[in-house]
């Protein structure tokens, strides 16, 4: 639907001073963006994860532990396919924890921290 609003922006008042106003525009919305968990149990399990980081809309948090105790070298060849996928992206990747993994597309920066936490927050009298 499109509305003409005669002679609101400007003080001339002539037959042509129309401004149209798609409405439908605003109905029109990109894709939502999803964050999934993912659990890799076997190196198949990268399929899922890399069709929905290619679809563009999916940040991928990837449990890593159950790979991990059962196959390292499973584990070595399915991160680096994940990781070779989000780079040709140009996307970011990061573990998080001893058994995460995130994944994002590009619009999505994972923060990392600063370079050296240790250093810009000593430990007090040995206390933590």
């Amino acid at each position: 639907m499109v509305f003409g609003l005669k002679g609101v922006f400007n003080k001339s008042q002539g037959a042509d001073d129309y401004v149209e106003l798609d409405l439908n525009q605003a109905k029109s919305r990109k894709e939502k963006i999803k964050i999934r968990q993912f659990t890799l149990k076997k190196y198949d399990d990268i399929n899922d994860i890399l069709a929905s980081l290619r679809e563009g809309y999916t940040i991928a948090f990837i449990d890593i532990k159950q790979l991990k105790s059962k196959d390292i070298i499973e584990l070595k060849r399915a991160l680096t396919k994940i990781k070779k996928t989000v780079d040709a992206m140009e996307g970011s990747i990061a573990g998080f924890g001893d058994n995460a993994i995130i994944a994002s597309p590009e619009f999505a920066e994972i923060y990392r921290g600063p370079a050296s936490q240790a250093e810009n927050h000593p430990k007090e009298d040995g206390l933590m």
